[in-house]
């Protein structure tokens, strides 16, 4: 099994190596530090998994994630996050992961999603089960933080965490204007009239860790 490893962080990527690096299965171990690398490699090699961070500079997880189910519908993609399954799992299996996993997961559950999504099988926890079972209840009447876009949801979660939207737009790697745009957006598709309501409503719902 080849797989390639994607996250922004030495230290990360490094801890992850080891641990798969134990695998039998395991043939070889590729890795990108950013979401233009991953796609670089994806179209270069074969790899029989990706292990994806959803958080990465540049390009978001959930952009890459989209764009390497373009190129190789077939390759299975496993989500790595520091997020907890509430926030972004249920957006990543719609757009084509094979599972999610936390960073702070144990390594015997890392190895078994590896396996389970290498094999062509989704990866799935009790407590996200619990919750797919929980949406498609809220199918027939959406919830207004699901009809946001990727981009617009991420907008959302830091404007609830208290970040200007200078900061925000650094972090996403977006101008300010732009932003703003997203904000206004949420505001108007969510039905809200200001930063406060969006913060009662995510604290609500919680979609923060």
């Amino acid at each position: 099994m080849n797989l390639l490893i994607a996250d922004d962080h030495t230290i990360v990527r490094e801890g992850l190596k080891q641990i798969i690096s134990e695998m039998p299965e395991v043939n070889k171990i590729d890795e990108a530090s950013n979401g233009f690398e991953v796609l670089e490699k994806v179209n270069k090699n074969n790899y029989d998994l990706l292990l994806l961070d959803i958080s990465m500079p540049g390009k978001s997880g959930l952009d890459v994630l989209k764009e390497v189910k373009d190129i190789k519908p077939d390759l299975p993609v496993l989500i790595l996050s520091v997020h907890s399954e509430d926030q972004y799992a249920i957006r990543v299996l719609k757009a084509g992961a094979a599972g999610f996993i936390p960073k702070h997961a144990a390594p015997e559950e890392l190895t078994q999603a590896i396996l389970k999504a290498a094999g062509g099988r989704k990866y799935i926890t009790n407590h996200l089960a619990e919750k797919l079972a929980e949406q498609l209840q809220f199918d027939k009447n959406e919830l207004p933080h699901e009809s946001l876009s990727d981009r617009e949801f991420q907008v959302l979660l830091k404007i609830a965490q208290g970040k200007a939207l200078k900061d925000i737009a650094s972090e996403l790697y977006l101008s300010v204007k732009t932003v703003s745009t997203y904000r206004a957006r949420i505001l108007e598709k969510m039905n809200m009239e200001n930063n406060a309501e969006m913060i009662k409503y995510v604290l609500e719902y919680k979609l923060l860790d």
